[in-house]
């Protein structure tokens, strides 16, 4: 299980006049990278906004809207921000998407070596990158992506075996040793649709309406929120189709006693154990939305930049709205690029209430 800024340029704001583009550069604001570009009189040069170079003095300073502009009067790129190449952040998404798509190509799991030989890094410097950029470490990635092929493979029909080998596992006792972590339960009881598995639930009030609270024996599977109990109910009946669902005893209470709290105070930071599943990209998701400060908020292109897939906004979006434990992983933290609320299956009215109770509202 996974227990994700860098705001897209479509996703920045335009520059109004030059002494918004002034006061950029003055404080190397990194999201006005490719927007324009500014020279220096005195030197000769060109920059990105966010260049570190000892800052100029405004008078030798005059803007343009593309490197191209620059040069054609006569400005050379400086050789500190190296503004007529890609910017280092795009360098490394790029790298690690490539590391993505050969760890998804691969039979096998690429070596670290490897996949660091093919991102022209360092060993050290690619996990570190790869890490920042996508929440996780390779190995993670790696391991997701197995969960969702054998997913895949047990869903087709065919013999664990075969699911196991088809994913990329070497061996069944390798598999077998991560099942937990990979599938949730054992490959047999996911094949059968979560046959045979318990999951324990009650339903609470708390100042945002029902509640409903589900766990497995490795974690909290389900928070969902609602008006109607029965409805609530009736949602992790489906989701969950064939596991015997078990009404929560006197202990159970005190988890759903936890929950309410967070709910109440979702800034508090989540502790207890989670038990989600979906795709890997779903979960590389996910886990960026944990990385999210309490009283901060991003948009979907920045959780998209950041685990290195800047087209996929859309499938960003949906990834949120698959999201089944409410508050736990804060989807709710997720705004539209002018700041506005969109998109919360629980209802705008409580995403709102809960960004309020962590300071963030609007």
């Amino acid at each position: 299980m996974f227990t994700m800024a860098i705001e897209s340029k479509s996703a920045a704001p335009a520059f109004r006049g030059d002494e918004e583009r002034w006061d950029a550069v003055v404080h190397r604001d990194r999201t006005a990278d490719g927007l324009f570009y500014y020279s220096v009189r005195t030197t000769g040069v060109y920059c990105r906004p966010s260049c570190g170079a000892r800052l100029p003095r405004r008078e030798n300073v005059a803007f343009h809207a593309s490197r191209e502009d620059a040069e054609r009067l006569g400005f050379r790129p400086c050789k500190r921000c190296r503004p007529d190449q890609p910017a280092r952040q795009d360098q490394h998404a790029a790298a690690v998407t490539k590391a993505c798509r050969l760890i998804d190509a691969a039979d096998e799991v690429p070596s670290l070596d490897e996949l660091a030989a093919a991102a022209g890094m360092s060993n050290f410097h690619f996990h570190r990158v790869f890490k920042t950029i996508t929440g996780v470490t390779p190995k993670a990635y790696a391991t997701a992506q197995r969960a969702q092929r054998v997913r895949t493979e047990l869903s087709r029909g065919g013999s664990v075996t075969e699911a196991i080998y088809n994913a990329g596992f070497n061996s069944n006792s390798r598999f077998y040793a991560a099942s937990s972590d990979v599938l949730g339960m054992k490959p047999g009881t996911f094949r059968a649709g979560g046959d045979g598995e318990t999951i324990r639930f009650a339903v609470g009030e708390c100042s945002l309406g029902s509640v409903l609270v589900a766990a497995t024996g490795q974690g909290v599977c389900a928070i969902l929120l609602g008006d109607d109990p029965d409805a609530l109910v009736q949602d992790l009946q489906r989701r969950f189709s064939n596991a015997q669902l078990v009404g929560g005893d006197a202990q159970f209470e005190q988890l759903v006693a936890k929950v309410i709290e967070l709910v109440e105070s979702p800034g508090q930071g989540w502790n207890l154990p989670l038990d989600v599943r979906g795709t890997a990209f779903q979960q590389r998701v996910w886990q960026a939305l944990r990385e999210i400060p309490p009283g901060s908020t991003v948009s979907y292109s920045q959780v998209a930049e950041q685990i290195g897939e800047p087209k996929a906004v859309r499938a960003v979006a949906l990834a949120c709205a698959s999201n089944a434990v409410a508050v736990a992983i804060p989807c709710h933290r997720v705004v539209r690029r002018d700041g506005g609320l969109s998109g919360y299956r629980w209802g705008i009215e409580r995403k709102r209430a809960l960004l309020e109770r962590e300071g963030s509202g609007k």
